[in-house]
Formats: C-alpha cells, structure tokens, sequence
C-alpha cells in the first residue's frame, strides 16, 4: 500500500487528524506521542535491569517471567512512550487503544493497484466498507487494568519504563490470583497467567504465546534496548512449565480445523469467499491445484493498513480481494482464509499471485513512530517456514518478498504498486528468527554484496509520515539510500518508470534497497559502494567501520556479448505459440527499463514462462499455460524483474 499520511480519529466522537499508528519496531530514541516524559521515567530507563528486580519483588511475580513476557512484547524496549501498531504503550506493551490507534483505508483499496494484476481481466478496484468501531476487546485496553491495580496515571504507564514494567508485573499478579495460583517463586507455575496475559480469547493462542515466553526462559536473552541500557536474562534450560494451567484459564477452545499452520501458531479458519455474483462477477480469489499445477514460489509480506476486526471483515467480502492468512499483532494469532492450493488476489502481479502465498500482517506502514510485536515477528517466521518447507520456496528475499518488492507487471501499473511493509520492517530480525541470518559470503573482493545495515542505527531521513513533504521521526530502518555518485551531495537515483523526481519521501522507492536484497559489485570509491541497480550505476554509503552492506558471491547475469542492450519484463509469461485454442495469448511486454552491456544483476531463479488462465467462475475452464522460453528472476531495483534466458549468459560473481 501507500503509507496514509493522516488518519481519522473517531475515538472520541469527532474527526480529527493525528498520526496514524505506524509500521515497526523502534531501536531508536523516538518522541514520545503524548510529549516529553518526566525526568523520572528517563532515570528508570537508565535501570530498567533494576526496574524489572524492583517490580518482580513489589508484586511477587518471578523476575524471569517479568523478563520472558516483556522480551515477547517488545525485545524490552521502551520506543520512546510511542504506541505499537495495535496500541501498546512501553516495554509490557499495555495497551491503550483508544489513545493510540486510528482508522486508516486498508490497502488493497488505496492507489491505482489492481490486486489481481491480470490483463486478462477488467481491473479490480475495490472500495472497503470498513465497519464501525465496535466495543474493544480487553487485549486493547489493559493499562486502563494496570492503572488501576497500581495506583499510576495512565500517562506515567505510557511513558515511564518503570512504571511500565510495575503495571505489567500488576496484571501478571492478577491474572495469577484469578485463577487461583499462589503467587509462588517458581517461574514453572505461572504458565497460565503468562497465557491470561497475552490477551488471547482462545486456548491455542494463549499456549502458543505462553510457549514462547517459556522458549526464552529457556534459552535466555540479553541485549541493548532503545534506549541503549543492557538487559539479560539467564537461561533456565530445564524449566518445565505446569502446562496443565491452560485448562484453567477459562480460554475458548479453537476450532484450527480446515487450517494449514504449523502446530506451533494458533491458527483458525475464517474462510475468503468464492461465490458468483452480479453478471460474471465473482470473488475473492481463484480456486487452483498448487502445487500440482503450478509451483509456489513466493511468500508475500504485507502489513494491513487496518485494525484486526476490519480486516476480518474485509476478507469476507465476496467483492473485496483476498490474501491466504492474516497475523495479529498482540498475540501472533493467525487466521487463514485461502487455501494454499487457491490463488489469492492481493500482490498486484497476477503471474506472482498465481505463484505465491500472501501474509497481512496487522499495522501501518507510513508512521514510523509505532512498531510490531515480537510475538507476530516469531508467529510468521514459525508460518514461513512451514510453508517454505513444505512449498520448497528459498528463504532469500528474493523469494520471501515485501509487497514492495513486486514488480508491476507492465509500464503502465509500475507508478501504482504498493510500497509495503516498507522501510521500517525489520528484515534482518525476521531472517534471523527464519534461521537465515545475513551473513557474509566473500571477502573484500566479492562481486556481490548483501544489503545488511545496523537497523538500531541506520536511520535514513524520511518524510510524508505524518503530512506530506513534513519529517518523520528519527527512526531505525532496513533500508539504505542510493545516489547517483560517491557522496550525499549527488542526486538520488531516478526511477524512470515513475517518471518523477526522486524525494525521500516514506513511500518513494526510486532510490533505496533493503535489508538482505543482493546486488552486483559496480564500483567502490572509499566508503562508497556502487551497485547495478534499474539499468544505472548507484552508489550508497559502506563505510568499512560501520558497514551497511556485506560481501557476497553466486550466480549473476549480464547481457550476452553480441547484445548492447535487453528488455526487462514484470512477469515471466509464456511465448504466444504456448497457448492452447480458447486461451488468449498474453503479451509479452516489456517495461520501461534496460539492461545494458558489462552490467550484472544477482539471480533469484530460473523459470519457465507461465500463465494461469482463469477468467471464469466454473474452474472447469482454469488452465495452466507453460512455454518454452525460460526467465531469469533477478534483482533489478527495488523490486525483482525478469530477463529472457536467451538474452543473458550466467556466470559466477568474484568470491
């Protein structure tokens, strides 16, 4: 999606514009949404170790356990008494919706995007009837609890750690004597309360999240927090819970029936409809046969632009579109709504929906001031490894891509794609939690590099987060900016196929790559590295001291000798030869970009031209064209592209 600048706050009965909840987790020091916190709070952050002790002994609660559940809430930072995108205040994420949250337009229903992406097809443009609010549940609004168990004002709660860790603490020693638990010293016999805490309404889910919390009790944890102070938390290795707890809790059981998760996330089944409607209408997705008919070969992050409930609704409008699973921020729940089989419409590039499996994630791209859970990071890396495991698709982020990195599939939809998860998910973190981390694979003279900032640290100036051409918060990003030499003082690469001015605007990806993205070598002059990147020779910062990226080596691609130039595509269809009688030839159109002579792009994969055939209700009619000309996924800006193998010769970066 675009990243809304405003948003409408009806909270309070009347419109008003203030700043939308924004997209992710924080490493910086941020301002606060409700003005400078007191002097108090920021001695208490300078303690927060001492914090977490003082709070553990005042309300009898473990330490550990205190430690497990705020490290599940926010890795214990504190973002400055700025909310998470559900909310959620500090570093035991108590949550405060009616302050923080507001009401933004879902994105598949902003921009000129057609979700479906099929030239075949009409473009689908639909407009969300978002419902009104209704009642929050209580996982939205429990530092209103907290206050009232500890005696501390709500805005203490939102900005002092300390006080934080206190009003967590609180609510854990409740939810412990609701069930009729001794508030014992033995971090195993609070299992239940941990899975009270989250907020969960249902059995799996609080066992899901409990069983997190008690993994890194397990393991252990130490880190600098936001606001640079050390926290740690010693292994208990063999720590068993009481798990029995759970039947305790008075939690709902979950029917995961119908559903493709792995037993490790709490999952339900709340299905996309496929019904016909109106005259040859219908929706929301398309039933297929993966992957027996066609491979799946992509995940797709999105983040939802909208607040979990709407959302659900949404999905269930035979006349929206649709993506296969949505993730809730609080707690990592997840619900599904396409089979993995059925193509979804939700990338905007039919060839990479009938090819991919979709992920709404619960937030907001645009205000950098709110950030995402550590419970949903962990609750899609567990899902996107079931499903990479299971679909055989590459944990590389050229397979594993933000919304913002699928390519329009011809010139005229380049300028309307979507720009999310954008800038501030945390795409070195996910990887890690996948098992992948970035790594580096060569050594100084690698003809590669991998995109790899500090994201605490590398805080590129945006704007457009709050109101057009106006800052954004300083604020840790995945993302690092290119220019077109060695030095801030040249101009930003240009995006032709925008046709417009590079800016630094939040949702202008002309000149920026991301965390884990892979480019060929162009150049180095001292701290600058120079990439292939849109045709062009980009430059961004690399300074050997602190650097942004990471030498690697594989396969790249380069225009063959007798060729000065080749044509880049957004979809790998097949030639029109392929097409059986009765299924239109799809063009063959290029965009608006070249690869020239001598330069490289790194390889994603090869394919075959493919085209999903499926403009009609009675799937009996659904075919999957294969031909025979082959592709080259590359990483050509951005976003990936597509070259015809028969173009470009392969060959080996330097190691």
């Amino acid at each position: 999606m675009r990243g809304s600048a405003t948003a409408i706050d009806r909270a309070a009965g009347h419109r008003r514009i203030r700043r939308t909840a924004g997209a992710v987790g924080s490493a910086a020091l941020l301002l606060p949404l409700l003005g400078a916190a007191p002097s108090d709070a920021r001695d208490s952050a300078a303690g927060l170790q001492q914090a977490f002790a003082s709070a553990a002994a005042e309300y009898h609660v473990p330490q550990s356990v205190l430690l497990g559940v705020s490290y599940l809430q926010s890795r214990w930072d504190a973002h400055a008494g700025a909310p998470s995108v559900t909310g959620g205040y500090g570093p035991m994420h108590l949550t405060d919706a009616r302050t923080a949250l507001a009401e933004a337009p879902p994105h598949h229903s902003e921009g000129t995007e057609d979700a479906r992406g099929d030239g075949a097809r009409t473009p689908l443009h639909p407009e969300a009837k978002v419902p009104e609010n209704s009642e929050l549940p209580a996982r939205l609004k429990t530092l209103s609890k907290a206050a009232e168990l500890t005696g501390l004002p709500a805005e203490r709660l939102r900005t002092d750690p300390a006080a934080n860790v206190a009003g967590g603490a609180a609510l854990l020693a409740a939810a412990q004597k609701d069930l009729g638990e001794p508030l014992s010293k033995d971090p195993a016999d609070w299992y239940g309360a941990v899975a009270r805490f989250s907020g969960a309404d249902d059995s799996a889910t609080g066992a899901a999240y409990a069983g997190d919390v008690y993994d890194v009790l397990r393991t252990g944890a130490e880190r600098i927090t936001d606001a640079g102070q050390q926290v740690a938390l010693a292994a208990q290795p063999g720590l068993a819970p009481e798990t029995a707890q759970l039947a305790r809790t008075g939690l709902r059981t979950l029917d995961a029936s119908g559903t493709e998760c792995p037993t490790t996330v709490s999952c339900e089944w709340i299905p996309a409809p496929y019904e016909e409607f109106g005259e040859g209408d219908y929706g929301n997705h398309d039933l297929g046969n993966r992957p027996a008919s066609q491979s799946i070969d992509y995940i797709i992050v999105h983040d939802t632009e909208g607040a979990w409930e709407g959302v659900l609704d949404l999905v269930q409008d035979p006349t929206y579109v649709s993506w296969n699973y949505s993730l809730r921020s609080t707690d990592g729940h997840i619900a599904q709504h396409v089979k993995a089989k059925d193509v979804a419409w939700h990338a905007g590039n039919w060839y990479v929906n009938a090819k991919s499996i979709g992920l709404e994630h619960e937030g907001f791209l645009a205000n950098p001031d709110a950030w995402y859970t550590e419970a949903m990071y962990r609750s899609s890396a567990r899902l996107v490894k079931y499903l990479s495991k299971k679909y055989g698709v590459p944990l590389d982020r050229q397979h594993i891509l933000g919304h913002d990195n699928v390519p329009g599939p011809t010139t005229s939809t380049v300028g309307g794609m979507h720009t999310d998860p954008g800038p501030y998910w945390d795409w070195g973190h996910y990887f890690a939690l996948l098992g992948r981390p970035f790594e580096p694979s060569a050594g100084k003279d690698g003809g590669m590099v991998t995109i790899r900032p500090d994201y605490a640290t590398n805080q590129p100036g945006y704007t457009g987060c709050v109101a057009q051409g106006e800052p954004c918060a300083a604020h840790g990003s995945s993302a690092v900016r290119l220019y077109s030499g060695p030095a801030e003082s040249y101009p930003l690469i240009k995006d032709i196929g925008l046709g417009t001015t590079p800016t630094t605007g939040v949702n202008d990806l002309s000149s920026r790559v991301s965390t884990g993205q892979q480019y060929a070598v162009a150049g180095r002059d001292g701290d600058w590295t120079a990439i292939w990147y849109l045709g062009q020779k980009a430059w961004f910062k690399n300074p050997k001291k602190h650097p942004t990226a990471v030498n690697a080596t594989g396969l790249v691609v380069t225009p063959k000798d007798d060729l000065t130039s080749i044509p880049v595509y957004g979809r790998a269809y097949p030639e029109a030869s392929a097409y059986p009688a009765g299924v239109p030839a799809q063009s063959v159109s290029p965009l608006p970009y070249k690869v020239l002579a001598d330069q490289k792009y790194v390889v994603g994969g090869k394919v075959p031209g493919q085209y999903y055939y499926a403009v009609t209700f009675d799937e009996a009619s659904h075919q999957v064209v294969v031909g025979k000309d082959l592709y080259y996924e590359i990483q050509f800006g951005h976003r990936v592209a597509f070259v015809r193998a028969a173009d470009v010769r392969e060959e080996r970066s330097a190691g």
